[in-house]
């Protein structure tokens, strides 16, 4: 029988000559595993600080759409105090009174998405309810003892979070005072509850969680950590909780993991078994944090495993290529026996090498899968807070836009007072002028309504050919109202006949927030006498949408920086205005640019020209 490979290596080491073979194979299992040891231990941090990282973005994210969803609800109980047929209400109760105002609730619950939308009188006694029509409806009820509704009372406006009395539901209580502090006329209330949001946050695979000062879970995408605690109570913090009677008992169980952020927790029951990293961050509702876990493991193996491979074979050739020159120094009579030996082992080593690379390689392959499937999820969620700026848009704007439709609707009231003066008085050209100016008030107001309904609706990914005179004029009739108020002079040229290739609602979304930009850097640095211009310009291939204010102008230390995630010149600002511009006129085929003016910013809109 011919000896294999390794039968030869044993005959040689079996040979005096044998020694310096021992101490090879010694120094390299010893050398592999501090090689192994370190590279992995290095590996682990550097996975862990890009873990981090990681982990702390997307919170900033998951933070930007909750604030999204509560200030598209907050604008809510705004509008509907200032509304007359509500107010009408709350002075003289009456049966067709209310039907038509819980008619009206019941309607803006199902637009605004809100769980219920109830108006209170001055006694805490609902009169009014979006679940009007329910055998569970608020109307009649007692809500005095409610806390929102004794803050609203107080301070003008209050927010709550509590099971509901009826549903035993958790939600959001958003409360305005309907009248003034000396004659409260009532109280209007929307309740919001998140059950679309956690179940977006569950589908993530990221447990993300929302602490109140007291470090008990309020919104949290698991619901078994509901009404948990996040920290050790106080003795008056576990007084006021079990004696508002406004959320579970539970919140006085801990929740199964230490929350320290930046550190890695392990969770060892429920579906979330395993390692996480924590992050939190602050967000814009007093005495609420969001907390958010990110999955650990599998990158922490595979960062771990692929480094100490690495170091592996790194070793393994080094001592191969130590054991070739040792092999050649033997003697000649074994030089022959070894070299093959050499050779056959080394082909084992190479088989075996392969296999854990081709097992590496299959691993890799599986780890890039899911980065896309990962990748596609947040294109998703990229798409809903392009979304959730336009509504956060929308909300800003809502109350200039309730002005705006005011004034009509009270000028209709005089007209119609008027025709029916007129007819009384056998004048019927008199109440005929009377009753065509109702008309064109009412169109006004469908004008209004109907750019508010198209800028709110979701876009299409599809461009077509559009008129940025069209888009501009719709942006300026959901702003201009707040142009006109501050005394901003508006200069526009140039776009009438002009196509370009965009999305409409797009289009007039980049324009309203680059307006508003425009118009907050004018008017909260006093700008004298304030101007905004809008200028459209054509070539063949190019159309320009200039956007400028004779404002501060931008800081030229942050002007490369300005279209960088979280870069922002704003106080309060968040830093993604601009990032969603950008990327919305780049999904165009177009580029946001800044271009450089002597005084004030003047942001430019390139876009390919459709004709």
């Amino acid at each position: 029988m011919i000896p294999t490979g390794a039968t030869r290596i044993r005959r040689l080491l079996a040979r005096p000559t044998t020694r310096p073979w021992i101490g090879l194979v010694a120094g390299w299992l010893i050398v592999t595993v501090l090689a192994m040891t370190g590279a992995g231990e290095l590996a682990r941090r550097d996975a862990l600080a890009e873990l981090r990282q990681q982990a702390e973005a997307n919170a900033v994210l998951h933070a930007a759409v909750l604030r999204s969803e509560l200030e598209k609800q907050r604008s809510v109980p705004v509008v509907l105090a200032q509304d007359p047929e509500i107010g009408a209400l709350l002075a003289g109760p009456g049966p067709d009174r209310a039907d038509r105002v819980s008619a009206k609730l019941e309607a803006l619950a199902l637009q605004t998405r809100a769980a219920a939308i109830y108006v209170l009188d001055d006694q805490g006694f609902a009169v009014a309810a979006s679940n009007w029509r329910e055998p569970t409806s608020f109307v009649g009820s007692n809500y005095a003892f409610r806390p929102y509704f004794t803050g609203a009372i107080a301070r003008g406006d209050s927010e709550f979070f509590a099971l509901g009395t009826v549903s035993g539901r958790p939600g959001l209580y958003l409360a305005r005072r309907i009248g003034t502090a000396d004659g409260p006329l009532g109280v209007v209330v929307v309740k919001v509850e998140f059950d679309g949001l956690e179940a977006e946050w569950r589908g993530t695979g990221e447990p993300a969680f929302v602490t109140d000062a007291r470090g008990v879970v309020l919104v949290t995408s698991e619901p078994d950590w509901r009404f948990r605690r996040s920290r050790e109570l106080t003795a008056p913090e576990r007084q006021e909780i079990l004696a508002d009677q406004t959320l579970s008992g539970q919140a006085l169980t801990p929740l199964p993991f230490r929350d320290e952020p930046g550190t890695v927790v392990r969770i060892t029951d429920g579906l979330r078994t395993g390692e996480w990293m924590v992050a939190r961050v602050r967000t814009d509702t007093p005495g609420w944090t969001l907390h958010l876990l990110d999955p650990v493991g599998r990158a922490l193996v595979g960062s771990t495993n692929n480094a100490r491979i690495i170091a592996l074979l790194v070793v393994t050739l080094i001592a191969t290529a130590a054991g070739v020159m040792l092999r050649r120094r033997q003697q000649a009579a074994a030089r022959a026996v070894a070299e093959e030996a050499s050779r056959t082992e080394l082909e084992r080593r190479i088989d075996e090498r392969t296999l854990e690379l081709r097992d590496t390689n299959s691993r890799l392959s599986s780890e890039i899968k899911e980065r896309r499937r990962a990748e596609a999820s947040r294109e998703v969620l990229r798409e809903e807070l392009f979304q959730a700026s336009r509504l956060a848009t929308l909300g800003q704007i809502a109350a200039g836009v309730a002005h705006e439709i005011n004034q009509p609707v009270a000028a209709i009231r005089t007209h119609a007072d008027s025709a029916t003066a007129y007819i009384e008085r056998g004048d019927p050209d008199g109440a005929r002028r009377n009753l065509f100016r109702v008309a064109e008030l009412t169109g006004r107001i469908g004008t209004i309504t109907d750019e508010l309904r198209a800028f709110s609706r979701k876009a299409s990914r599809t461009v077509s050919a559009v008129s940025p005179a069209a888009a501009i004029d719709g942006a300026l009739l959901l702003i201009g109202h707040r142009l006109r108020e501050s005394g901003v002079r508006l200069n526009r040229t140039g776009g009438e006949q002009i196509r370009v290739m965009a999305d409409p609602v797009r289009l007039e979304q980049v324009i309203v927030n680059l307006i508003q930009n425009a118009f907050e850097a004018m008017t909260e640095e006093a700008t004298r006498d304030p101007t905004l211009t809008i200028d459209v310009s054509a070539d063949r291939e190019r159309v320009d949408i200039v956007i400028a204010d004779n404002g501060p102008g931008i800081d030229p230390a942050i002007a490369a920086s300005l279209f960088t995630p979280f870069v922002t010149t704003k106080d309060k600002g968040l830093g993604l205005g601009l990032v969603i511009c950008r990327d919305i006129v780049a999904g165009f085929g177009g580029e946001l640019s800044l271009r450089s003016t002597t005084g004030g910013a003047a942001f430019v809109i390139s876009l390919k020209s459709a004709s």
